[in-house]
């Protein structure tokens, strides 16, 4: 085969790609845009912030226990009534009044505030965690589709060569050159080619329809990777400067943390059981009374309108509740054991994560740069190759391996870049760092 075929062959990839890129140009997105469309729709994201919406409101009711209440009551009643003297009698009350409250002591309200308001900030990292996760899994999906692209793309490419070298061994045996053998291996490798390119083809159109969900549209195209490809470096080469972040900032950490907080303030809630409590409570009424009966008869009913004020405090003093208040004691003291080795745990999972996270940047990393070595390398193995197949010194099958192996290697590379992109944002999340600010440095890497 020609040398010119071999560069055309080589060459085809990346023109094959270059045409979807510009097939898709119109309608290409980022992945921020995409991101802000997702913070929209995505239902699990929108759930999470529902959740810490309802926890702002259940900690704006807990303040409500060192505030004052007041309340306003009213009633109206008629009654008859029909004496033996045969004289009857129709009565009609009406009633007004209000009523105020307010908790003078009881030592279990700063704790009840409290922990309302560390259930809000449990509420606020389940939502930091859920939109860490969206980030994530936005980007999965995003980078899914690029590999799924350049995998059809090489596919088709590596069929189109085999297809070629398969016209050449028809022709090399037509004209008694070469033997039945070259053709039948070509037509062997093409036929498999063609079922790898639906398989392909297939995948992408699963991999479209996941990305699609994320943001409620139909055929979302996302940007690819600017050429050439310059993948950025982490902030931090030291595993255990992510492990100490992850520690302090992480929203897994942090709500066990509150949670410890939370079966303390529990415990402290308990204890209160055992503690008096002072109320103090203030009325103002008025009683309006009117019947059918005149003169002295009405006057002796009390006929007329009467007020009545009142305050007073009340103090409540528990002596003894049936074991009741000991027995939630002791629950408590037990719960917060519990939340502590569950502290402990989520400390010891999250720096585990970060550090599996952190070597697997590393190592892929690494693999990016061996196979961008290796395509050279293929390249070159491609180009001997056929022109030892044009002097006879390399069979038909020698060609097709080294075109087979050259896609292989264009297509591992692609998916290799994509999971740098994608671990690295898998790498701030495990350590509590991610934030919707980190997609720039990811933008910045796609095709303007």
């Amino acid at each position: 085969m020609p040398l010119v075929t071999a560069q055309r062959l080589i060459l085809q990839p990346l023109a094959i790609a270059a045409g979807l890129l510009l097939a898709g140009a119109a309608q290409a997105q980022s992945l921020q845009e995409l991101y802000d469309a997702a913070r929209g729709y995505d239902a699990t994201f929108l759930s999470s912030r529902a959740t810490a919406d309802a926890a702002a409101a259940r900690a704006a009711q807990a303040e409500a226990l060192t505030r004052p209440s007041l309340g306003l009551s009213a009633a109206g009643t008629q009654s008859r009534s029909d004496p033996p003297s045969g004289t009857s009698v129709n009565n009609r009350t009406l009633t007004a009044g209000l009523q105020g409250k307010y908790s003078v002591y009881n030592a279990a309200n700063m704790p009840t505030i409290d922990k309302a308001r560390r259930g809000y900030a449990v509420a606020q990292a389940d939502l930091e965690a859920a939109e860490q996760d969206l980030i994530v899994r936005l980007a999965t999906a995003y980078f899914d589709v690029l590999a799924a692209k350049d995998a059809l793309s090489t596919t088709q490419a590596n069929k189109a060569g085999i297809a070629e070298q398969l016209a050449s061994a028809k022709r090399n045996f037509e004209v008694g050159t070469a033997t039945i053998t070259d053709t039948r291996e070509a037509q062997a490798k093409y036929d498999l080619a063609v079922a790898q390119e639906l398989a392909a083809d297939n995948d992408l159109r699963v991999k479209r329809v996941t990305l699609d969900q994320f943001v409620g549209r139909v055929g979302v195209e996302p940007k690819g990777l600017a050429q050439p490809v310059a993948l950025p470096a982490l902030p931090s080469t030291n595993v255990d400067t992510w492990v100490a972040t992850a520690d302090e900032q992480h929203p897994v950490v942090r709500k066990a943390r509150l949670g410890l907080e939370v079966a303390q303030l529990d415990t402290q809630i308990a204890r209160a059981g055992e503690r008096p409590t002072l109320d103090a409570s203030a009325s103002l009424g008025a009683q309006n009374l009117h019947n059918s009966l005149n003169g002295a008869a009405a006057t002796a009913t009390g006929v007329g309108t009467s007020k009545t004020a009142s305050i007073g405090l009340t103090l409540t003093y528990p002596l003894y509740t049936g074991g009741l208040t000991q027995n939630r004691i002791k629950e408590t003291l037990v719960l917060e054991d519990k939340a502590r080795n569950d502290l402990d745990f989520a400390r010891r999972a999250v720096s585990e994560a970060t550090r599996r996270a952190f070597f697997g940047v590393q190592s892929l990393k690494a693999q990016v740069a061996a196979y961008e070595a290796a395509e050279s390398s293929t390249k070159l193995a491609l180009e001997a190759t056929q022109l030892g197949y044009k002097v006879g010194v390399r069979v038909n099958l020698d060609v097709l391996n080294a075109q087979t192996q050259l896609y292989s290697t264009q297509r591992d590379l692609a998916k290799a870049r994509y999971d740098v992109v994608v671990n690295s944002l898998k790498l701030r999340q495990a350590s509590g760092q991610l934030r919707a600010e980190d997609l720039s440095s990811v933008n910045a890497l796609l095709v303007k």
